[in-house]
């Protein structure tokens, strides 16, 4: 795989993975200061897609049979309860070791999606107006949602770009032909600066800031072995953009909403596998009986 992902690139496709990485933290970087920035921070995002399509044949091997969509959707259904174990397991050590991002995030969250919107005089809440103010915010979390599964495409880029590095820095040892290091490496550089890009458009303490490069960079690396395990950029894409949406949904309307989700989830996941290995039983080829003397 890393061979072709290494592939010789245009100047042109260097120029795009450059603005997808390196400029989209500085858009990110920037947004803080002003709402513009934000604005073509969500258009870098889109214009990933482009770029992903280009990027995407590299993860797959030609050898390979293409896999059926019941195929595909159990790899989603297994992508995403992997996903989902981790992302928990990952939480839940965030809010006992990071007590001071946890306790930030969870203000956050509360502040971020309980508006309150007054009348004129300013002296009590507008019931309508507070209203429309939720589903605006909501419908707006939801395209930024479905935007953070281009990240995937992100990811992808700046993988591409430090193996392409590294094979330049190192040519002897990869020569040699022992490159999984340096797959682990690229992914591994490329999960801490998905964490630290979490800490770019706010201003926080170091212990908030520590906390979340840590708990993102967790989260990213669970989304690269995802990448790597699939070989499918966009089924990467389909498991980050739902998850954001599930989350975003649970903040608003019901607080267990992603474990409903994943528990639906597993189900299907289940009934899936089961199909699948039904199927393979039956195309099994039937070895013929010993004819009788």
């Amino acid at each position: 795989m890393t061979t072709s992902l290494t592939q010789p690139i245009s100047k042109k496709m260097l120029l795009a993975i450059l603005i997808i990485t390196i400029g989209a933290e500085v858009d990110l970087y920037l947004s803080r200061y002003s709402y513009l920035a934000e604005t073509l921070y969500n258009g870098i995002m889109v214009g990933s897609l482009f770029l992903g399509l280009k990027l995407s044949p590299r993860l797959r091997d030609p050898l390979v049979i293409p896999k059926t969509k019941r195929q595909l959707s159990l790899q989603f259904t297994g992508a995403f309860l992997i996903f989902f174990l981790v992302s928990t397991v990952n939480n839940f050590y965030s809010t006992i070791v990071f007590q001071d991002f946890s306790d930030n995030y969870d203000q956050y969250v509360q502040s971020y999606t309980d508006p309150q919107t007054y009348v004129d005089d300013g002296t009590s809440p507008n019931f309508v107006s507070s209203f429309f103010d939720k589903v605006d915010t909501f419908g707006n979390d939801l395209y930024s949602d479905a935007l953070a599964g281009l990240e995937e495409v992100w990811r992808l880029a700046y993988i591409v770009l430090i193996l392409i590095i590294f094979k330049k820095i190192f040519p002897n040892r990869w020569n040699k032909g022992s490159r999984d290091i340096f797959v682990m490496l690229a992914l591994f550089i490329s999960s801490i600066l998905f964490g630290i890009d979490h800490t770019l458009d706010t201003e926080e303490s170091w212990p908030v800031r520590v906390g979340a490069i840590v708990t993102f960079a967790n989260m990213g690396f669970t989304f690269g072995l995802i990448l790597l395990w699939t070989r499918n950029l966009w089924l990467a894409v389909i498991v980050h953009a739902v998850y954001d949406i599930v989350t975003t949904t649970s903040w608003y309307f019901f607080d267990y909403a992603v474990e409903v989700f994943a528990f639906v989830v597993l189900v299907l996941h289940i009934i899936l596998f089961t199909i699948e290995k039904r199927k393979k039983k039956y195309d099994q080829p039937i070895e013929s009986l010993p004819m009788a003397e």
